[in-house]
């Protein structure tokens, strides 16, 4: 089958209850967790008296964690479903959260970070992407990207909120306020709406038959894919504002262009839900990819002008993105062992990510911003090869649009 074949599914029965459950709570998680030290950091350094570097440096480990047990985390959703493992990320985010809040010192302000950083391998997309295919199978790509146009407002929410509770409480305050909506809204929402999944071989014997063997090294580029798209997401996360300034817009003016990214994804997986479903994931990955290079050439002809228009194309195809990395091991492997896969898969792109901030911002320092979107496009071009040379396999027939 080639890649432009009808390959979309329609979204089970059921499914809307547990996408706006599992899209509540990932924004939650994510707000909480990953979205935290943009607006925490400085303050908490500056009460504990140290740099924050430091901070960042925590946070970076978290993150380092985080990947080292993501594969652990995906192979137990796949032998027990995703319900208890969802549940239990809320009470370990909210203990880190507690930590933090509590910390005198840059032990426990690090304890704090490491266990945010189990939390979120076991709270963050990929569990929920995890648990989706175990409910729903081959057809889960309707959901993964409901729960996706949902927790996309994840930044968008989590800052303003976290400024606000800083503002009003302290940080210490906020990081309480964030553990106390774990217990009261997240903990509640993933044990009693998302349902246990079905035994793997039921999940198997509905989802359709598995077909020939995927593509060769499919693995190895999947986790390439990932890699060098989230190396991108991480260093933009990190540094946008500063590189549209570098590029030559007002402080103003790369503050408003760098608040498009929320919308832009959030319209790209739109785009990807009603006028790309019909086609292979690999589709829209591919066309995900293009999205960085064309807005950094933009960038690098006009500067400051086309700010606006760098992160229009690059917030619209990490949004992609983020939903490519839950459906395509799915269309490409199937459901059976699909948490453990999507674990292993996502490990390297989480630890290249937790070094995207400071590696990125040496490069940008150090050679300016050409050299700093030359790095980041040859990385999204890498990308693009590596799915095309990933082909279609009649596998990914096994469910067709109702």
């Amino acid at each position: 089958m080639k890649a432009g074949v009808t390959a979309g599914v329609t979204a089970p029965p059921g499914a809307t209850r547990v996408v706006i459950a599992l899209g509540t709570t990932q924004t939650l998680a994510w707000a909480s967790s990953y979205y935290l030290p943009a607006v925490l950091a400085v303050p908490m350094a500056r009460e504990l008296g140290m740099a924050s570097s430091w901070v960042f440096g925590a946070f970076s480990a978290a993150l380092i964690l985080s990947a080292l047990i993501a594969p652990w985390v995906g192979r137990v959703i796949d032998a027990r479903g995703g319900r208890g493992m969802l549940a239990l990320s809320n009470l370990v985010l909210a203990a880190g959260l507690l930590l933090l809040a509590v910390a005198q010192g840059p032990v426990v302000m690090a304890a704090g970070w490491l266990v945010l950083g189990v939390g979120m391998s076991m709270g963050l997309y990929d569990a929920a992407f995890a648990a989706l295919a175990g409910l729903y199978g081959r057809a889960a790509r309707g959901p993964i990207t409901g729960i996706t146009l949902i927790a996309g407002f994840a930044s968008t929410v989590g800052w303003p909120l976290s400024a606000v509770l800083e503002e009003s409480l302290g940080w210490r305050g906020a990081c309480l306020v964030w553990a106390g909506l774990h217990l009261v809204i997240g903990l509640p929402l993933n044990r009693l709406l998302v349902p246990p999944a079905p035994p793997p071989e039921r999940v198997a014997s509905t989802a359709g038959a598995e077909g020939p063997p995927p593509p060769r090294f499919a693995m190895p580029l999947l986790a390439l894919v990932f890699a060098t798209t989230w190396f991108v997401a991480g260093a933009m996360a990190a540094h946008l504002p500063v590189l549209l300034q570098s590029a030559g817009s007002t402080p103003a003016a790369a503050i408003a262009a760098g608040a498009l990214i929320g919308p832009a994804q959030v319209a790209a997986r739109v785009a990807e839900f009603s006028l790309l479903r019909r086609f292979h994931p690999l589709v829209s990955a591919r066309l995900a990819t293009i999205g960085h290079p064309l807005g950094a050439l933009a960038l690098a002809l006009f500067g400051g002008p086309a700010a606006a228009v760098f992160v229009l194309l690059h917030g619209m195809g990490n949004g992609v993105l983020t939903i490519a990395k839950g459906t395509l091991p799915l269309a490409v492997f199937g459901p059976t062992g699909y948490g453990a896969r999507l674990g292993m898969i996502s490990a390297p792109s989480r630890l290249l990510q937790a070094t995207a901030p400071f590696l990125f911002g040496v490069v940008l320092e150090q050679g300016g911003v050409s050299a700093a979107l030359w790095l980041t496009s040859s990385c999204t071009l890498v990308a693009l090869v590596a799915l095309l040379l990933l082909r279609a396999t009649p596998s990914a027939q096994a469910a067709k649009p109702a």
